[in-house]
């Protein structure tokens, strides 16, 4: 297995250090510049736009984060570069505005969110996009596809499952995708422990866990699992910045 202690060395901020989108909202520059002052390592999400630009953005659709209606993946880079989000002074980045923030001060744990069919160069743009950047990276995704192209294009970079669930075929599923020769696992904290995740870490398999809200959740993680992805409070000894 590949060494990611750096992967697991400190708890990964969940779309930034945002406080659940009420002044810093989720995957911005101002988000990302928090995590970096308190130390936290940072995941955040990645979409395709017209123009094949990789930007930092949660979701499909635009209302929830800029209060218009609108596909982003119809919007080129520029454009949605002129979007607030949640109204504040923060526009959408790009891939290429976070590594010039960041600039390999934390760890970075970016996830791919894909739309099967509609992901043509998407893989190799990310890819491209990151060459050359010097910080500790990981990507990652929920769609096998996307984890498929990352490894046809032979990147050195490690490239990890995001998944849910426990019932024995959601398991099986995941087994496949490990079959590609992935890294790590970020997995739901809710759906631990399970047979694939205790396979996986008996083989010595990074595990991340995904979204831990309190510390309830986070000794739960910590019991099955090497690191956590958290939002909306302060981890066990962390200080807020």
């Amino acid at each position: 297995m590949t060494d990611l202690s750096w992967l697991t060395a400190q708890p990964i901020a969940h779309r930034g250090y945002h406080d659940m989108n009420k002044t810093v909202w989720e995957n911005t520059l101002s988000a990302f510049e928090r995590a970096i002052s308190a130390g936290y390592a940072i995941e955040c999400d990645l979409q395709y736009t017209a123009d094949s630009v990789p930007v930092v953005f949660h979701d499909g659709d635009m209302h929830r984060l800029c209060g218009v209606e609108g596909d982003v993946r119809a919007k080129t880079a520029g454009e949605l570069g002129l979007f607030s989000i949640g109204g504040t002074s923060d526009r959408v980045p790009t891939l290429s505005q976070l590594l010039r923030l960041v600039k390999g001060r934390v760890p970075l744990v970016i996830e791919l969110k894909g739309r099967q069919g509609d992901d043509e160069g998407f893989a190799e743009a990310v890819l491209d996009g990151l060459e050359g950047y010097a910080g500790p990276v990981a990507l990652m995704s929920f769609d096998h596809w996307l984890l498929k192209d990352l490894k046809a294009l032979e990147t050195t970079l490690p490239i990890g499952l995001t998944a849910e669930g426990a019932r024995p075929e959601d398991l099986a599923l995941h087994a496949d995708a490990m079959s590609l020769g992935l890294d790590f696992i970020s997995y739901y904290y809710g759906h631990l422990p399970n047979p694939f995740i205790t396979a996986q870490r008996a083989k010595g398999c990074a595990i991340l866990t995904w979204t831990v809200r309190d510390a309830e959740a986070e000794a739960h993680s910590y019991a099955e699992a090497d690191q956590i992805t958290f939002e909306g409070f302060v981890p066990a000894g962390r200080a807020i910045a």
